[in-house]
């Protein structure tokens, strides 16, 4: 197995021993978390290839979407895949061409790992949207695992301020908070309302809070709540229950369709409401005048660009954000997406490489 430490003589390109292996999960038969559709297995540790840097995973955050993964939510890509797109790590090996990192340089990995940059999208600024797109831990293999490979150009550096399991639920809850708290148009001082309150809220409420927004919290965990009351919120009540004032903004975390309607029944007139998640259950049938009208604006947040992770990284560090984390072994990995789904997990999940 390998050290932490990079070898003195690795050059450009590094190829590892054929008996060189690694531990890591794979998604074996998406289905129900209860039912077990992850397996630990050995695989080989992945060559870097062109334009790839190897890491050593430190940390690897643990993500709803990772949930849509194993449970079948998400349409398979990757058979046996190894889930997981919040990765820490330092720089192993450089595929051939790689040259933005250093050996022993702390790099993060996010969901976002492709994009064709000639489509309309990727050269408007919108690379979210690009149809080719691939993500990690979906498309392509993620951090569930001792090591991992990325493109350099879709790797981040990590910003000193974070150790590296405080850093691994900005990679994706950071980020997409950030992407959904600027699509909410929350205006100066305004009032943000937060549906759900997990890994991706906790950390949108923070910077919305660091920000000058007044947020209240609407969430099912009563330890949710005490979190969001003790990061600032102005006020944390039952999932579906009105807030004290009128919103000028909002948005859904939560995977719960229902929340659609009460959340924009909760805004004040001009009020966006940004639903989060890349999965959601049925939203109901709305009502024009109770839910609509008065120019409310209800929109969707689809992926993320890699600008979206630099300006968040930057603006995390610089307001001393500090993810809630709750640290699982790579061993219980199982587990925490178990915790995860049963809501019995406060903040985010990390799992740990030591």
């Amino acid at each position: 197995m390998l050290t932490g430490e990079p070898p003195k003589d690795v050059g450009r390109e590094v190829g590892m021993g054929a008996g060189d292996v690694m531990r890591a999960w794979v998604v074996e038969e998406p289905g129900p978390i209860d039912g077990g559709p992850l397996r630990l297995v050995e695989r080989p540790v992945p060559e870097p290839g062109a334009g790839e840097v190897l890491i050593e995973v430190g940390a690897c955050g643990v993500c709803r979407t990772d949930l849509h993964v194993a449970e079948g939510d998400l349409d398979v890509h990757r058979p046996g895949v190894v889930p997981g797109h919040e990765v820490v790590g330092r720089v192993l090996a450089l595929g051939p061409g790689a040259g933005r990192f250093a050996l022993g340089e702390r790099v993060g990995v996010a969901w976002l790992r492709h994009t064709c940059g000639v489509c309309r999208w990727c050269r408007s600024g919108r690379e979210n949207l690009c149809a080719r797109s691939r993500y990690t831990g979906w498309d392509d293999d993620g951090g569930y695992a001792e090591y991992a490979s990325v493109p350099e150009a879709f790797a981040y550096p990590i910003p000193e301020e974070f150790d590296d399991a405080t850093a691994a639920p900005l990679l994706c809850a950071g980020i997409i908070g950030y992407r959904s708290l600027v699509r909410a148009r929350v205006p100066v001082s305004g009032r943000l309302g937060i549906y759900g309150f997990g890994a991706s809220a906790h950390i949108t409420a923070q910077i919305a809070i660091a920000q000058g927004a007044e947020v209240h919290v609407l969430t099912r965990g009563e330890g949710a709540r005490r979190l969001a009351l003790e990061l600032g919120a102005a006020s944390a009540g039952e999932a579906y229950a009105a807030p004290p004032v009128p919103l000028d903004s909002a948005i859904v975390f939560a995977p719960v369709g229902d929340l659609v309607p009460v959340a924009l029944e909760a805004l004040d007139s001009g009020g966006t409401l940004a639903v989060a998640g890349i999965h959601l259950s049925d939203v109901p049938v709305l009502d024009y005048q109770r839910h609509l009208f008065r120019e409310r604006t209800l929109t969707s947040v689809t992926s993320n660009t890699r600008r979206d992770g630099e300006e968040l990284l930057a603006l995390a560090a610089r307001l001393g954000v500090r993810p809630a984390t709750t640290a699982y072994p790579l061993a219980r990995a199982d587990a925490a997406l178990r915790d995860l789904a049963h809501g019995d997990v406060t903040g985010a999940a990390v799992l740990t490489m030591g």
